[in-house]
């Protein structure tokens, strides 16, 4: 087995997790913080916008079974790649979206994975999901960790009520 990383900055980490844990080859799907320069920063720290964390999930993958381009496909499908202030409901930069790569590999992926989508035309505005260096990724607190499991009627009001649900069904159908 090979094991790799992928960090990705979604908004709502709640809502970022879910999506890759139904596939073979994930091995485990964290919630928490990276990008700023805090230690151990906690939620609510984070959501002062003044960290520099963003809510991102870590993913610990079995390259042999998901390659990071299928991870990098799937991330794309949960996001509004256009939107640089947030995500949905979530405004601020710890909701802005980010592909944190951890090797010149998943740079190269990333940034032509992107420029693909943006080429694609089906966004009226260019995609402002950022390419940043992998930094330290501390896990958030316990409660937020496999929310969709653990509060499945909040996490589903949520995910449709903050509008995620709705554009990701106008733009990939079932795909997203």
């Amino acid at each position: 087995m090979a094991k790799s990383l992928a960090t990705f900055a979604g908004g709502c980490f709640w809502c970022m997790v879910k999506p890759f844990d139904r596939y073979a080859g994930v091995l485990s799907v964290i919630s928490g913080y990276t990008g700023g320069e805090i230690e151990n920063p906690s939620y609510e720290l984070v959501c002062t916008n003044t960290t520099g964390h963003r809510e991102a999930i870590q993913i610990t993958f079995d390259d042999e079974i998901i390659s990071y381009s299928e991870l990098l496909n799937i991330f794309w499908k949960q996001i509004d790649p256009t939107d640089s202030g947030g995500q949905f409901f979530d405004r601020g930069e710890s909701y802005q979206t980010a592909i944190f790569y951890h090797t010149p590999e998943q740079l190269q992926l990333a940034e032509q994975t992107k420029a693909e989508l943006d080429a694609t035309g089906k966004f009226d505005k260019p995609v402002a999901t950022d390419i940043l260096p992998a930094k330290p990724f501390y896990a958030a607190e316990e409660g937020h960790q496999n929310y969709y499991m653990k509060n499945p009627t909040h996490y589903n009001r949520y995910a449709t009520g903050s509008g995620r649900e709705r554009f990701k069904s106008e733009n990939w159908g079932e795909e997203g």
